[in-house]
């Protein structure tokens, strides 16, 4: 008697195919493949929403494949169970996978923007796909056998060759095709529609004559069902992703672009008096009171020669406009990782008039690229260098705050140079900060901390630096400035002054090989 949710029979009868069986088992390797490259762009797109919206990309990949390997193995157990109907279970796995895997990104955007609830959503979609992902090689394994018997060996062999091809083909295709044409919304949204087209047509062509008319019938509306919820989704994806990220932020968003290494939103109170950058999701200024950061950053370090100015980081070009107030500086070599952010602070009007357009002085140079690489090129020597770097939330700004690199700063540094260095904060994070002055002396620097109040961010610090000399353990901060808006001298004297609460704790540095990752919510260093 015929089942009735799925084959008519057991399959295996290579007349019963309506292609010959060595293209009939073709078509299934074709299968495998996709349905490989599309179970590699979901665990991709998971590590990547995860590393742009909380950071420490580490962290993040680690929990996710982990999570999804562990559910492989349960879906590859509990698939045992489907062998005697695989056309028809195949059919419904794929499109259960493809609804679930194109629409993880939206799902998880949601969770993020609206309920706080990203971890657990992460953990239960990667579970999901995973076990998904894992009932798809029995299954197909079976479909395989049954159209052509052959050694286990061989056609594992075949199958796995298929499906470590076909994520060879997700892996690469994922950074170089899908997000810089569709994005990662869209782009996962694509893929599920391409994993539910083929593989549901493996089921309804190449099996068909296997299968009962509801067995035909189920896959094909389900086909159809999918295929319009990821068509619907990918129409409106735009406004969904406007909605969604002005519910991360308070006033409304002005500017908001995805560059190549990260998501930069711009907003602004509906008064103007406020514009405000992020980078990530980070705080980068307040426009209310970013002069605060920037001359405490900028001017100590400019008490002696001051000639030709380095900048690290600092794309904004916030301090480049302190800078370029120095009648005497002959020189300004800005490092930024980002040519999005540099050219949003040569064209955006509201950040071009807080930096009072600082790029177009003619002393001023420049240079898109990562820092810690640029810093081992360079030949040149500065007299002051200024490290304005993103808060080391993972391990690719972590290195810029690593012995490693505090050492390369030091020999681009004149002989009688300085080099000052946003440390984060003393009081939300105190560990976090006096492990950069551990850093930079374990590099050979002598330091003296510093801390203001920066309304935005909170009682924030920095380092004031120079290189070790015998019988002097600190370098001296300045007494007196030319006039500016926040800082002067008994501000600087003030700011010398750590409570009893907020002094050295003793933190390690950071290294290359033993990268420390700021946790927010300890307050602390995270070691790998």
């Amino acid at each position: 008697m015929a089942a009735v949710d799925g084959s008519a029979s057991r399959l295996g009868d290579g007349p019963r195919l309506p292609v010959r069986p060595r293209l009939a088992r073709f078509l299934v390797l074709f299968a495998v493949f996709v349905c490989a490259a599309c179970g590699l762009v979901y665990e991709l797109a998971l590590v990547a929403l995860g590393s742009y919206l909380l950071g420490d990309t580490i962290v993040q990949a680690s929990v996710v494949l982990s999570v999804m390997v562990f559910a492989m193995g349960v879906g590859s157990v509990l698939s045992k169970r489907l062998t005697d109907r695989p056309a028809f279970w195949f059919a419904v796995i794929e499109g259960t996978l493809s609804l679930v895997g194109g629409l993880s990104v939206l799902v998880l955007y949601s969770a993020f923007a609206w309920f706080s609830l990203y971890q657990p959503a992460m953990v239960l979609l990667a579970t999901v796909i995973g076990a998904l992902i894992g009932a798809e090689i029995p299954l197909l394994m079976t479909l395989i056998q049954r159209i052509r018997r052959q050694e286990a060996a061989d056609a594992a062999a075949d199958m796995f060759a298929a499906d470590y091809v076909g994520g060879l083909l997700g892996g690469l295709a994922f950074p170089f095709a899908l997000l810089p044409v569709f994005g990662l919304l869209k782009g996962t949204l694509i893929v599920g529609a391409l994993n539910a087209v083929v593989g549901v047509w493996v089921v309804l062509w190449l099996f068909r004559r296997s299968l009962t008319p509801r067995g035909r019938m189920l896959p094909a509306i389900g086909l159809v069902v999918v295929l319009a919820v990821l068509a619907s989704s990918f129409a409106l994806s735009g406004r969904f992703e406007v909605n969604a990220r002005q519910a991360l932020y308070r006033d409304p968003i002005v500017h908001a672009q995805r560059s190549e290494y990260q998501q930069i939103v711009v907003t602004q109170k509906l008064s103007g008096s406020d514009t405000r950058l992020f980078l990530n999701g980070d705080l980068q200024f307040s426009s209310l009171d970013e002069y605060r950061y920037h001359e405490s950053l900028v001017h100590p370090a400019m008490n002696g020669p001051h000639g030709d100015v380095l900048v690290l980081g600092g794309g904004d070009g916030l301090g480049v406009r302190e800078l370029v107030g120095y009648s005497d500086v002959e020189s300004i070599t800005l490092v930024d990782l980002d040519p999005a952010v540099t050219r949003l602070a040569r064209t955006m009007p509201e950040i071009r008039a807080l930096n009072e357009n600082a790029f177009a002085d003619e002393r001023v140079e420049v240079v898109n690229a990562d820092a810690f690489t640029w810093l081992r090129e360079n030949r040149r020597r500065f007299d002051v260098i200024l490290a304005d770097m993103p808060d080391p939330d993972d391990t690719g700004t972590a290195k810029l705050y690593s012995t490693e690199f505090y050492t390369l700063a030091r020999r681009s540094l004149a002989e009688q140079g300085r080099m000052a260095v946003q440390a984060g904060s003393p009081y939300f994070a105190p560990e976090a900060y006096w492990s950069v002055r551990a850093g930079l002396r374990a590099a050979g620097w002598r330091t003296s901390g510093y801390h203001v109040d920066v309304p935005s961010f909170g009682d924030w610090g920095f380092f004031l630096a120079a290189p070790e000399e015998v019988g002097k353990p600190d370098v001296a901060l300045p007494d007196e400035h030319p006039p500016l808006r926040f800082l002067d001298g008994a501000t600087l004297r003030a700011a010398r002054t750590f409570p009893k609460d907020r002094r050295p704790t003793g933190s390690e540095a950071s290294t290359l090989l033993r990268p420390r990752v700021l946790d927010y919510e300890r307050g602390a260093w995270e070691g790998y």
